[in-house]
């Protein structure tokens, strides 16, 4: 005889089991033999205790099990439905992003007793149900999928129908509990579980491993910022109807994105029901020719290259001809003008003369430093290539000068703006929380001495040039405004009605390069003048402000307290028309 057949009867269980029950039933037949029935009623009594005790015990050691070991969210359901992805957080921890517990209606035509009532009860119960899906359904003749998705709510809700026919299988889905805030840098996954876009594309390997972990994956965004950013942003494109918008707020010491915002928004819950325009990061997919945003990295490499110094002067009293181009000033100062005059005016022929002299090698070369030539480094795989001069000649140092002629992404802007307000080192972007005070060390890209001479430089454009509208008391708001005309293929050149308008700004241009600071866009495609804005839809007047509004509202959250011997170093009345006018 075998081991398997000594260890265990016929019946499958074990003989030692076997033989304690006959045991005790010889015990029985001995009690009544006896003449005891007493004996025999308290042996049968025992007897049935024990058994609900071995149940009583087996069951409690598998509730156990559950509880220590099953999905904390999803329970078993979750855990046999395949692979998972982590909770995704902001840097507080906030939610951003779950897998949670639906079911798939499914409909088996040959177990219904009544369509027309099945029919009816389901189309009540379920309003999102396609009538035309349901009723292929009904007349087919096998089990079907009809419908996924279905919360736990509106599973009982036809459970309760009691309808033949109709069952349901466990499903799980990703949730987006803020519906379109931060949707594109949270981005969204399929119905496989596989990120598509945004953070869920990005991490898309660490969130599964972290699921496996039970731990979220926390983002660099914190909500609060966002909230500020999207509100603002938001506002200004009801008031200048762009065809669209982008918002960022970074940390030039770490690169952390803390604020990311596109307009046109849309909801990951839903994003078929998005087009690809809405869907499409504009902070990150999306190259503009920024205009005259670009005069701060311009007078940054004139500073670093040693040609100028903050108050070299240049003649913008005539258009200035380079090569074929003659270059005019959108508001002509027609004087000499300082190099800090010549940002604070936004100045082209002064900013073109200033190029002139370092040379289209170097410019070249401190362009490519900058980032500026190549897609930004950031995790988002929807990070767009620029496209940039073939090569470096008088005509392209000319047009870059300014901003046009190189088409960037807002994100390569906010790292190269990064390099040039935090000491002049090149740090990547990241979406990814960093421990609290990690240092990020990168190639250094300019001297500490041009940092803090571009900061004390953009801080003199918000006290006294196109960006006055951005002053917050006490704050020490430093920027510099933008506006790109775009070309237009229909007319073969640049369109005077079709512009990036943007405003870049920086707080707190005070203290060292070490000081924890922050740097901040608006950017609107095409906005249209509005009653406000004098008949101008130039930077200064359709992006500062806002930008502006934002740094007012996120300071506190970000530890940045006003200073009392910071105030509005202008009249707090509106700029001329001529100033704001003047915001290229």
């Amino acid at each position: 005889m075998s081991l398997g057949q000594n260890s265990f009867g016929r019946s499958g269980l074990p003989r030692w089991l076997i033989e304690r029950v006959w045991g005790l039933e010889h015990a029985f037949e001995r009690a009544r033999a006896s003449g005891k029935a007493e004996d025999d009623t308290r042996l049968r009594i025992f007897f049935v205790l024990a058994l609900f005790s071995l149940a009583f015990a087996t069951l409690s050691v598998g509730a156990m099990r559950a509880a220590l070991f099953s999905d904390a969210r999803g329970g078993g359901a979750l855990a046999s439905l395949g692979a998972s992805r982590a909770d995704l957080v902001d840097r507080n921890g906030m939610l951003l992003a779950a897998d949670l517990l639906h079911y798939g209606l499914y409909i088996d035509p040959r177990e219904i007793w009544d369509t027309a009532e099945t029919r009816k009860g389901l189309l009540r119960a379920l309003p999102d149900l396609e009538p035309e899906r349901l009723e292929r359904a009904l007349r087919g003749n096998r089990r079907i999928f009809v419908l996924g998705a279905l919360t736990p709510q509106e599973r009982n809700k036809v459970h309760e129908l009691g309808l033949p026919g109709v069952s349901f299988e466990p499903e799980q889905r990703r949730v987006y509990p803020l519906g379109t805030s931060a949707a594109h840098i949270v981005g969204f996954s399929d119905a496989g579980g596989e990120g598509i876009s945004g953070a869920e594309a990005a991490f898309n390997d660490d969130i599964r491993s972290a699921a496996r972990a039970g731990t979220p994956v926390p983002l660099s965004i914190d909500l609060r910022v966002q909230g500020a950013l999207e509100d603002e942003l938001y506002k200004a494109v009801a008031e200048f109807t762009p065809k669209g918008a982008v918002g960022l707020v970074t940390d030039v010491n770490t690169g952390e994105i803390l604020g990311m915002a596109s307009w046109p928004a849309f909801d990951p819950n839903k994003p078929g029901k998005a087009g690809v325009y809405a869907q499409t990061n504009r902070a990150a997919a999306t190259v503009y020719e920024m205009g005259s945003t670009f005069k701060a990295f311009t007078v940054a490499i004139g500073l670093d290259a040693g040609v100028a110094t903050p108050e070299s002067t240049f003649d913008a009293r005539n258009p200035y001809k380079l090569g074929y181009r003659t270059i005019t000033d959108y508001h002509a100062a027609r004087k000499i003008l300082t190099l800090v005059e010549v940002f604070q005016h936004s100045s082209n022929i002064g900013t073109a003369k200033l190029a002139e002299a370092v040379g289209p090698q170097r410019t070249g070369a401190y362009f490519k430093a900058l980032g500026l030539t190549t897609p930004a480094k950031v995790e988002l795989i929807e990070s767009a290539r620029p496209l940039t001069p073939k090569v470096w000649n008088e005509d392209a140092v000319a047009s870059t000068s300014f901003g046009h002629g190189i088409n960037v992404s807002p994100l390569a802007v906010a790292r190269a703006m990064g390099a040039i307000l935090n000491g002049g080192k090149l740090i990547p972007l990241t979406i990814h929380k960093l421990e609290p005070g990690a240092k990020v060390d990168g190639p250094r890209v300019m001297s500490e001495r041009t940092s803090l001479q571009m900061l004390s430089i953009m801080r003199a454009n918000v006290t006294g040039g196109s960006g006055k509208s951005a002053n917050i008391a006490g704050l020490s708001v430093g920027g510099k405004t933008g506006t790109g005309e775009k070309y237009d293929p229909a007319i073969r050149g640049y369109s005077h009605s079709k512009q990036v308008s943007s405003f870049a700004a920086v707080f707190p241009t005070t203290g060292g390069a070490d000081t924890k600071r922050y740097f901040v866009l608006i950017l609107l495609d095409e906005p249209h003048a509005s009653a406000r804005s004098a008949g101008y839809s130039t930077g200064g007047w359709v992006a500062a402000p806002a930008a502006g509004r934002v740094i007012e509202r996120i300071a506190p959250f970000l530890g940045v307290h006003r200073r009392a011997d910071i105030g509005q170093a202008i009249p707090v009345e509106q700029p001329t028309a001529e100033e704001m006018g003047n915001g290229q």
